[in-house]
């Protein structure tokens, strides 16, 4: 099996979102499931909105579903969308 870069769009309910704890959030739980080399970027929506952008390495063949729901019941979390997945070569 291979390692695959993921990224997912996670938007906040409202612009006043904390984005430190948010990305703490998002990281632990890409790291209790199983991802790697987590990082951030963050992209504007509109009025103040941003969204978090969150890029991780993951093995190839492994549900990835479960880490989009646990994201998504994340406090202050409105959606969390699959934006990309592809392999990684290294």
């Amino acid at each position: 099996m291979g390692t695959v870069s993921v990224k997912m769009k996670v938007l906040p309910e409202s612009p006043d979102v904390d984005f430190k704890s948010l990305k703490e959030n998002v990281e632990e739980i890409v790291k209790s499931k199983g991802g790697t080399n987590c990082h951030f970027e963050e992209e504007p929506i509109a009025f103040g909105l941003k969204a978090l952008i969150t890029i991780f390495d993951w093995v190839e063949g492994s549900e990835i579903e479960e880490v989009e729901e646990a994201i998504g019941t994340i406090e202050n979390v409105n959606s969390v969308q699959m934006v990309d997945m592809r392999r990684a070569i290294g």
